[in-house]
């Protein structure tokens, strides 16, 4: 059985590290990463780096490499990568499965906006801060380009692309990040508002406390929504749970062959 998880999140190596540490003598797995992020961390088994050339690229990818399955566990915001999943896993008959992380529920004291794109979130900055910590990953800061009244404190693994907020800092860090640490970057940057996608997870979640702590607004980016139809886990034991019962439909479908 070949298993083929698109990855490049926390929840795509933990799942590889559980198929590596389940795998029996037939099993095969490859996680694809996106190449985006310069030094990534890189999961157990065979690994490939770079895009498929849209769905029908990937569709082939399946079918030339014998995949029996394929998990997407991209990032929650990887919207085109799951549509192209979506239509190749169909094009291609093989199963597919969702991983993602829950998302962030707020809680008492909690003062959050909610905006559906970078766009939206953009336009509610200036009416709840002028000292702003982004911490929506290097790509998407056009959104905020045009806003040279505010002052952004700028978080990502890699330093952002170009056009960038023209009064900004760049911080470059990988989570998981503690609450002593949130809390002091925004008292050191005196944050006034803070920016994130709903990510979900845990390795970022200690600033939407140190939010709450202190106060301070936040505008959440919702996700967009996966491909109708698409079946979905929310951590890589589930994911294990539905792969074995993938390669049980497989082990079944090679002894009627034979």
């Amino acid at each position: 059985m070949h298993v083929l998880i698109l990855g490049g999140t926390t929840e795509a190596r933990r799942l590889a590290e559980l198929l590596a540490a389940d795998a029996g003598p037939g099993l095969r797995v490859t996680t694809s990463l996106a190449g985006r992020v310069a030094a990534p961390r890189l999961p157990p088994g065979e690994v490939r780096v770079g895009g498929f050339g849209g769905a029908e690229g990937l569709a082939a990818w399946l079918g030339g490499h014998g995949v029996d399955a394929l998990v997407d566990a991209t990032h929650p915001f990887a919207g085109g990568i799951s549509l192209n999943a979506a239509k190749a896993a169909a094009d291609a008959r093989v199963p597919l499965l969702a991983l993602r992380r829950p998302g962030w529920v707020p809680v008492a004291g909690d003062v959050w906006h909610e905006a559906g794109s970078l766009a939206e979130a953009a336009e509610l900055l200036p009416s709840l801060g002028r000292r702003v910590f982004l911490t929506t990953g290097r790509t998407g800061l056009a959104a905020f380009a045009a806003l040279d009244d505010l002052w952004f404190l700028v978080r990502s693994v890699d330093a952002p692309e170009a056009p960038a907020p023209s009064h900004m800092e760049v911080l470059l860090d990988r989570g998981p990040f503690t609450l002593d640490g949130e809390r002091e970057l925004l008292r050191r940057h005196r944050i006034d508002v803070v920016v994130t996608k709903d990510s979900g997870g845990a390795a970022t979640a200690p600033k939407l406390t140190a939010a709450r702590g202190a106060g301070l607004p936040v505008v959440v980016v919702r996700r967009p929504p996966l491909p109708a139809g698409v079946r979905v886990a929310a951590g890589p034991e589930q994911a294990l749970e539905w792969l074995r019962d993938v390669e049980r439909g497989v082990e079944r479908g090679g002894e009627q062959g034979r």
